[in-house]
């Protein structure tokens, strides 16, 4: 929701600084999320004139422009390449050291092909005042040299945006924050009383409501005669102010009473209605063009507005093109109802509309502003727009039911631990629309009708002290007794949260699949055993409980390849089922990556390649580990994994053979097909109940990182060895040189090929040779290096590469 301030204290008598109005918004409920001030981003922007223009001596598009700021000083040269920059012109200077907000850049003193440049003349665009930026600004000759720019437009009214929660239906008119801000001592609150217009004559279209529970109350009027042109311009400054376009003085009318009185209307050109209007349901098949552009299939969950042409209005959140006001409009029929809030929300999810009518009648609106309303816009019609009005039909109830809630008063002290006065509570209460009558321990409390979301004795309390001050709640500590709190979350809740984060931090996106899956796929990941089928499945495919986590996922990634997304990383954790025991269902982490959905930040990569493969799975499987709590020392890497996935390019996680936590790599060819999903995909899946607990003894406390002073040292070894020896071996002798100096050891080239004898391959390490306790001299890293040519030429009976 966003206001003016000057459009504030239309309804608010106050003095207070905007920086107080804004501090008591966000304390009594009605958070600020933002505060625009252009006159304070602006105020370094001053009025010039140019006294003189000449062509730059070394470009053809620039010119040389002598400034005169207005401040006394000898003029100031400033190069310019606007096309309207012209002697006499009188523009917008910013001095060096200003901040250009639609540049992002601060200005400074620079030469451009050889002229001294002090300053810049702007365009509305780098200002952010509007889109133009084909020349700098043009402004009035009379326009006062070195008078703040801001000033001088007008342009000194902050613009407040608030975030509202959604029982707050009230506030999203200015007038009902004002309100709350008067009852917090932030001023008086000005509410007049809107007098009606009297009809002189009857109206000549009839209202009729099919369902009463989709429109409690409809009120409608005509005005004859009226003349639709621009509205003035303190309202399209208003509309502008809080980005709406100003469009006419009728739309620009309904706006505003959105937006000032939370009271959204429609207006109908009369002229385009046939016959009289009904509010019903939608039949199948209708459709209607809104004033969006966009044509929208109906049906009957729909309430729309419709004449013996057919649908004109979606009911509550748009209207339609061909009913619609423009400048030859002379006759307007102006709407204002009550809605079935429930009813809008279903149909703006329904259709995919987010209107400002749809987002304040689904939260429910004043039902005795109703007619009010009316009055209001008309009255604004006929001071903008001249005409003579009708008399109002109402069909329905212009009024809200009442509602009275017996309240004991030691309930503020009981739920809020704060004492308040009683006297106070009733300034409060009276103050908010509330009425209390009573002195007892229990008093009646009348609910005004704009407050359909108080209920109860907490809803009111809720009010007394938002406005009395949630600072001043008491902060009580909790009785903590003799013993040590424990965690509220066990070790398994603890390690699945933070499974969840190592794959999102790598790139991956979150997916919630069924629990259930094809007997087929089951059968396929080692699952379909009887006591795993649903006994009364919801659906043929969800037959069986999953053994893993990957046929969803699989199924999420290939839906969005046929949709056109083929480039996705997804991520679950959740649980898998191999048995009917408690122990048979385990939890799980897994992942899908397929076709550029390669990880990021991998570095030197062998491969040389952004598509995903087995190495990008193997990464996210040790991640998850990692963070699981995973002992990552004593982790195994055996080559191959399950049936489902690819012999030569998967990989399996474990801890001996007895303790699997999990496989990755690339899914087998005849698995995806019978999944019916198109390949390569690389997947993992990792147990999270299988990660051992972390010993409890009492050991002494180790950083937990040593950082050192010292820069690392990187060097790079090409071994030709035989093809079958593995990569990992070389790693790990490499590591094995110096456990305390050497902190890294990465493959990035694997090689095969023209250079290289048969039989053989090039493997190239990266080594980092991290000092601890002093910087090493080349001596010494050398030394190093030599040790390490020596251990794997003698572990692998590979030589060094050339």
């Amino acid at each position: 929701m966003k206001f003016t301030l000057s459009w504030l204290k239309d309804h608010l008598d106050t003095d207070e600084p905007l920086d107080k109005l804004a501090d008591k918004l966000t304390m009594i409920g009605l958070e600020v999320e933002n505060i625009e001030d252009k006159a304070k981003a602006l105020k370094p922007f001053t009025i010039a004139k140019v006294i003189s223009a000449e062509q730059h001596p070394n470009a053809d598009r620039l010119r040389v422009c002598m400034v005169d700021t207005g401040n006394g000083a000898a003029p100031v040269q400033v190069v310019c390449g606007a096309p309207n920059a012209r002697t006499g012109l009188v523009s917008v200077f910013s001095p060096p050291g200003t901040y250009i907000p639609g540049k992002d850049i601060t200005l400074g003193i620079g030469t451009i092909r050889g002229v001294e440049s002090r300053g810049m003349l702007c365009s509305a665009a780098e200002l952010q005042i509007s889109n133009d930026h084909d020349g700098i600004m043009e402004l009035p000759a009379d326009a006062p040299i070195g008078a703040a720019y801001a000033e001088w437009a007008g342009l000194g009214d902050p613009v407040i945006e608030i975030n509202l929660t959604p029982n707050r239906q009230d506030c999203t008119g200015v007038h009902g924050i004002a309100r709350d801000l008067a009852t917090a001592d932030m001023g008086k609150f000005k509410d007049p009383t809107i007098k009606a217009v009297k009809g002189e004559f009857p109206c000549p279209v009839k209202v009729t409501v099919e369902d009463a529970t989709l429109c409690p109350g409809f009120a409608l009027r005509l005005v004859r005669g009226v003349k639709n042109g621009s509205s003035p311009e303190w309202l399209q400054k208003r509309l502008t102010a809080i980005g709406l376009r100003p469009i006419n003085a009728l739309v620009d009318i309904t706006n505003f009473m959105t937006f000032d009185r939370a009271r959204p209307l429609h207006v109908f050109d009369a002229k385009k209605v046939r016959g009289n209007l009904v509010v019903r349901r939608a039949r199948d098949g209708e459709t209607l063009l809104a004033l969006d552009g966009r044509t929208y299939n109906l049906d009957p969950a729909i309430c729309v507005i419709a004449d013996d042409h057919g649908v004109e209005s979606l009911a509550g959140i748009m209207g339609g093109e061909a009913s619609g006001c423009d400048e030859n409009t002379t006759d307007v029929l102006i709407e204002s109802a009550l809605w079935n809030e429930i009813n809008i929300a279903q149909t703006g999810r329904k259709l995919g509309i987010n209107s400002d009518a749809r987002y304040r009648f689904e939260r429910g609106v004043d039902p005795a502003f109703m007619v009010p309303g009316l009055e209001l816009a008309t009255k604004l019609v006929m001071e903008m727009c001249g005409g003579a009005p009708s008399e109002t039909i109402v069909v329905g109830k212009a009024f809200g039911d009442d509602r009275v809630i017996e309240f004991p008063i030691t309930e503020v002290k009981r739920l809020s631990g704060i004492e308040v006065p009683q006297v106070e509570m009733k300034r409060i209460l009276n103050h908010l629309g509330f009425m209390m009558a009573g002195a007892g321990p229990v008093v009646k409390v009348a609910v005004p009708s704009w407050r359909s979301d108080v209920h109860g004795k907490a809803d009111i309390v809720e009010e007394i002290v938002r406005i009395f001050g949630v600072d001043k709640v008491p902060e009580t500590p909790f009785e903590r007794g003799e013993d040590a709190r424990k965690s509220v979350l066990t070790p398994l809740q603890l390690r699945t949260r933070r499974a969840r984060r190592a794959p999102a931090s790598r790139g991956m996106v979150e997916a919630v699949t069924w629990s259930f899956i094809t007997k087929p796929a089951a059968e396929l990941f080692g699952g379909g055993q009887r006591e795993l089928e649903v006994a009364n499945p919801i659906a043929a495919d969800l037959s069986d409980m999953r053994p893993s986590l990957l046929p969803g996922l699989i199924a999420a990634a290939q839906a969005n390849a046929d949709r056109g997304f083929g480039d996705v990383a997804l991520f679950e954790v959740g649980q898998v089922f191999r048995g009917d025991r408690p122990q048979d269902q385990l939890m799980a982490a897994s992942g899908v990556r397929r076709g550029f959905g390669s990880s990021e930040g991998l570095g030197r990569h062998w491969s040389g390649s952004a598509m995903a493969d087995a190495f990008d799975a193997k990464a996210d499987a040790l991640a998850v580990l990692a963070a699981a709590g995973a002992p990552m020392q004593a982790l195994q890497i055996v080559p191959g994994g399950a049936t489902w996935l690819h012999p030569g390019r998967s990989g399996t996680i474990q801890m001996g053979p007895q303790n699997v936590l999990g496989y990755f790599g690339e899914m087998h060819p005849r698995a995806l097909e019978a999944l019916g999903a198109d390949g390569p995909v690389m997947v993992f899946e990792v147990i999270l109940d299988r990660i051992p607990e972390a010993k409890k003894r009492a050991t002494r406390a180790k950083p937990a990182i040593e950082l050192s002073a010292f820069q690392p040292v990187s060097r790079d070894f090409a071994f030709i060895v035989d093809r079958g020896v593995k990569a990992g071996d070389i790693v790990r002798t490499a590591q094995g040189v110096d456990k305390k100096l050497i902190t890294g050891v990465n493959v990035f080239d694997v090689y095969e090929g023209k250079g290289i004898e048969d039989g053989k391959k090039s493997i190239a390490i990266a080594v980092t040779i991290q000092p601890r306790e002093k910087t090493l001299t080349d001596q010494e890293i050398e030394t190093v290096a030599a040790k390490i040519v020596t251990e794997v030429t003698k572990k692998t009976g590979g030589t060094l590469r050339g």
